[in-house]
Order: C-alpha cells, then sequence, then structure tokens
C-alpha cells in the first residue's frame, strides 16, 4: 500500500490531526456526541449516520487522526482490538481461502485463526516467522493473505517486515501487521511494506487504561470492506469511547517517548540481576533482534518481559511482593503492569507448549509505565531480593 505522506510531525497530528479548520467560538476540545440517532434528509439513504455504522462524529475525528499516525489512506475504529483482528482478516477471506500466519501471536488471535476460521472454512498455516524461505514454501494457490506481529505478545521479538513484504508483493498477497505493542511513533508497518495495521487501541493509542477499542488502516476501499463486517458483526465503539481515545491520542507522542527511556532503564537494571534469568527487551545489545528493531523502528517501545531464575515459584514470591507494579493483564498505559501469560493469553497452552512458543514458567511480561523509573527499578528490587 502506498504511505500517505504526512505534513506535519507525529506530535503535532495526534493532537490536531483529523479536525477540521477552526471557526470562531469553536470548542478546542471535541465535544462527546452521545447520541444514538440523527436527523435523516428526507428522500435519500445519503448521509445517514448511525454509531453502528462507525461514521457518528466522534469516530470520524478519531478515524481521521489515526490514518494521519499511520500514513494510511484510511481508518475505522471498533469495539476492540479482537474485533479489529476478526473484522479486518474477515474482510480479505472468503471461504475455500489460506491465511499464512505467523507462530508468535497473541493467544487471542492464535484461538480465532486455528480454531474459529475453521468453521468458517478458512485454512490458517503457521509458520516460523524468521525463517523467509519458510512464508514462501507454505505459500499455496488459495493463499490471499500473510498475517505477523511485530513486536510480538508476549516475547518481545521484533520482526522484520522487509523479506516478508517482498514475498506478499510479488505474490499479490495482502500483508496485515499487528503494530498494537510499537504504536504509530515507534513503527508505522505501512512504510515497510505493510497494506494493513491492526492495533488494539485498548492499549497504547489510548494508553489510560479506561478504553476498550481496536483499529485497522489500509487503502480507503478496504477500510470500507472491515467497516461492512463491523456492522454485521456489531463491533462499533459508542461515541464515549471514541472521545476518550481522541484524548488519549493527544498525550501519545510524550508518552512513547517516556516509556521508552523508563524502558530502557528497568531492562538494563533487570540485565545486571542475577534473579533474572533472561530479559527480553529489544533495547539491549543482547537481545536477538536488537539491529533489526533498530533500523526498523524508531523507539523500542515500553514493553519488556523477564524470566525468573527461580521459575514459577520465584515469579510468584515476585508479583506479591511488587507494590507500584499492578499485577492486570492489560499494557500499553501510564500505570506500570505485570502479567503472567502462563495465567491469561497463554493459559489455553500446556507448561511444554508454552516453552516452545518462548513463555516458560517464570515468564513475566512487564508493560514499563510513566512514572519515574527510579522508583520502578527500587519496585522490582525489594520484590526479588
Amino acid at each position: 500500500m502506498p504511505r500517505t505522506p504526512r505534513s506535519q510531525g507525529l506530535s503535532t497530528l495526534a493532537l490536531h490531526g483529523g479536525r477540521d479548520r477552526p471557526e470562531p467560538d469553536t470548542p478546542v476540545v471535541q465535544p462527546i456526541v452521545q447520541s444514538v440517532n440523527f436527523i435523516q434528509p428526507f428522500g435519500t439513504s445519503e448521509g445517514l449516520r448511525y454509531p453502528r455504522y462507525g461514521n457518528v462524529p466522534n469516530a470520524e475525528v478519531v478515524q481521521r487522526r489515526l490514518a494521519l499516525l499511520e500514513g494510511a489512506e484510511a481508518a475505522l475504529v471498533l469495539g476492540s482490538g479482537m474485533g479489529a483482528t476478526a473484522c479486518a482478516l474477515i474482510a480479505l477471506l472468503r471461504p475455500g481461502d489460506h491465511l499464512l500466519c505467523s507462530h508468535w501471536i497473541y493467544g487471542g488471535t492464535h484461538r480465532l485463526v486455528t480454531q474459529e476460521f475453521a468453521t468458517l472454512g478458512i485454512d490458517v498455516t503457521l509458520v516460523d516467522p524468521t525463517e523467509t524461505r519458510g512464508w514462501r514454501r507454505r505459500l499455496r494457490k488459495e493463499t490471499r493473505a500473510l498475517f505477523l506481529e511485530s513486536p510480538v505478545n508476549p516475547t518481545c521479538r521484533v520482526l522484520d517486515l522487509a523479506p516478508v513484504s517482498h514475498i506478499a508483493k510479488e505474490e499479490g498477497l495482502a500483508l496485515v501487521v499487528d503494530s498494537t505493542f510499537a504504536s504509530p511513533i515507534n513503527f508505522r508497518p505501512i512504510e515497510h511494506g505493510a497494506d494493513v495495521v491492526i492495533h488494539s487501541a485498548t492499549k497504547y493509542l489510548n494508553g489510560h487504561h479506561d478504553v476498550l477499542g481496536g483499529a485497522v488502516l489500509g487503502t480507503a476501499s478496504y477500510v470500507e470492506e472491515v467497516r461492512q463486517k463491523m456492522i454485521i458483526w456489531g463491533q462499533a465503539p459508542d461515541p464515549f469511547a471514541c472521545w476518550l481515545l481522541e484524548r488519549g491520542l493527544k498525550t501519545l507522542d510524550v508518552r512513547i517517548k517516556r516509556h521508552n527511556e523508563n524502558a530502557m532503564q528497568v531492562a538494563e537494571w533487570c540485565a545486571s540481576r542475577k534473579e533474572f534469568k533472561r530479559v527480553h527487551y529489544s533495547g539491549l545489545a543482547a537481545h536477538p533482534d536488537h539491529a533489526i528493531a533498530a533500523q526498523q523502528m524508531d523507539g523500542f517501545g515500553g514493553m519488556m518481559a523477564v524470566e525468573l531464575a527461580g521459575g514459577a515459584k520465584a515469579a510468584d514470591k515476585m508479583l506479591k511482593r511488587l507494590t507500584l507494579f499492578r499485577h492486570a493483564p492489560s499494557l500499553g498505559g501510564v500505570d506500570s503492569l505485570v502479567s503472567e501469560p502462563r495465567h491469561t493469553s497463554h493459559s489455553h497452552l500446556t507448561s511444554a507448549e508454552r516453552a516452545k512458543l518462548g513463555v516458560p514458567d517464570g515468564f513475566l511480561r512487564l508493560s514499563i509505565g510513566i512514572e519515574d523509573a527510579d522508583d520502578l527499578i527500587a519496585d522490582l528490587s525489594q520484590a526479588v531480593s
């Protein structure tokens, strides 16, 4: 998909993108239009507005802003990240089609593509995303799209989009990228050959742990296809959720930069401690994808993971002693959170299956917030001492 050039910087677009030129008496803050119904003109279907259609004022403002931030032609905001993923893929695939999918994906997405898609007659093949030849070898004449996450939840691996996008372009296939962990401040997949970008807007885009939402970005014609799926499957957000998301976007640039700085400091401290067997953060030179992340991203992000040397028992002890880090399953907000994938996104897998995916017992995912980094390190220190 061709990139839509930006007329302003990302921090400016995050604040003002998508709003009309102000007239006298225009509110500085976008008003909440908390109405389900809008007056319709007589004798025409043109101009029909309805929240489930994704075309009410608060939705349209935030959708235009997201498109500008990602460099996409259009964007659609949905009721959840999983709603976004499901509608985005269903808009591309039909019964009898084949999806080539990275093996390293979020647990909910794994269930969608390996269980639900089978009931729709869509075949899915999971591949090791680091093996370029593996993507090509598993192509079929029925293949319609390639799907991957980067950075990966929860292992924080970073995938090189260049070889995968080359295959997609060469074969005329759609490349779909879930970029939730990065946000458009750190990474814009369309600039690297992606056709479709997905976000769980619950995470960094909103950033305050108070909105459930998702976003799909791509060409205008494709986003319209996704909108039709959203209408049928009832995945539209309400106006207040859109207003909260638009408010959250205003601080996206400054929040992400603080997340990046804090995570680097916390990761470096963890890497110096014997209590942690491994530290997963692409900003560390020892990370297997450090070079890819440094070349492909504008920042290493606020997500990291650690493996406790003492395994599950050590993790349990650490979780009970943390005071600043809150034990909660989400991520990407201003408050620092810690979660244990074996009891959340990967709870449907056995211990051996989780270990094979790089999520052994004793693995904790850390969403680094915007608190003082020294205080976060002190909290971790007392929890593992």
